[in-house]
């Protein structure tokens, strides 16, 4: 993945309506594993539609931010080369 805010987006962008898995840091050794769909992107944020039968919650938003100092990695389930 890019090494900029920029080239994240970028990334991003060009994979939106792709199955993602996102592993996100949930504080005090915790980790948080959701699987879903990247919806939409937007100019400080990405949206991922999260399975309904799965999770509780219909939607997540991180910053590219997140991404960048790998608070949450991303990987895409077809390619599985999208790490951040």
């Amino acid at each position: 993945m890019g090494k900029t805010l920029v080239e994240i987006k970028q990334a991003l962008d060009a994979k939106v309506g792709k199955r993602v898995t996102v592993v996100a840091n949930g504080g005090r050794r915790k980790t948080i594993e959701r699987s879903g769909f990247l919806e939409e992107t937007y100019p400080s944020v990405f949206i991922v539609k999260l399975d309904r039968d799965k999770h509780p919650v219909e939607r997540i938003s991180y910053s590219y931010t997140d991404v960048l100092t790998k608070t949450v990695q991303l990987t895409l389930l077809e390619e599985e080369e999208l790490q951040a």
